[in-house]
């Protein structure tokens, strides 16, 4: 399966969706911190449900610390910034799927390590900002995953 990674997450309740929709794909969640909240906070729970334990999750200290450990995997930036769509993109497993945080989105350093052909968007209406984070996963991480032809659904 792929990984989701989200770039230093502001909002508890979209990542607790976001937990949800990692247990029910099947990916790695990676959470890359400076969080905007306490990760026990009760609005990431109750927006993930019981799917909590159901999730894996890696915690990574910092951009650096979760770049290393990433190593030698694709990683798509996935942006208003972006090159290309996101459908595009002939996923593979095992591919990162990096996503910004919602106040700020990606760093300098984080869009930088990225190289612009893996920096992906979501195609939009001309003259709109962005759509909700846990919205963009769901969209993009559910097109990688029907290209691995649903891997280990039922």
């Amino acid at each position: 399966m792929f990984h989701i990674a989200l770039f230093e997450p502001q909002i508890a309740p979209n990542t607790g969706n976001i937990i949800r929709l990692a247990a029910n794909n099947g990916c790695q969640l990676h959470l890359i911190e400076p969080l905007g909240f306490s990760f026990d906070e009760k609005k990431v729970r109750r927006a993930g449900l019981d799917y909590h334990d159901l999730a894996k999750i890696k915690m990574h200290k910092n951009f650096t610390e979760f770049s290393q450990y990433m190593a030698g995997k694709r990683i798509f930036a996935c942006t208003t910034k972006g090159t290309r769509a996101h459908t595009e993109v002939n996923y593979q497993a095992d591919d990162v799927l990096l996503f910004g945080a919602e106040t700020h989105g990606l760093s300098e350093q984080a869009m930088n390590s990225v190289v612009p052909e893996q920096r992906i968007k979501i195609p939009m209406m001309d003259n709109n900002r962005s759509l909700n984070l846990s919205n963009s996963v769901a969209i993009i991480s559910y097109e990688a995953w029907r290209q691995l032809g649903f891997a280990g659904a039922n």
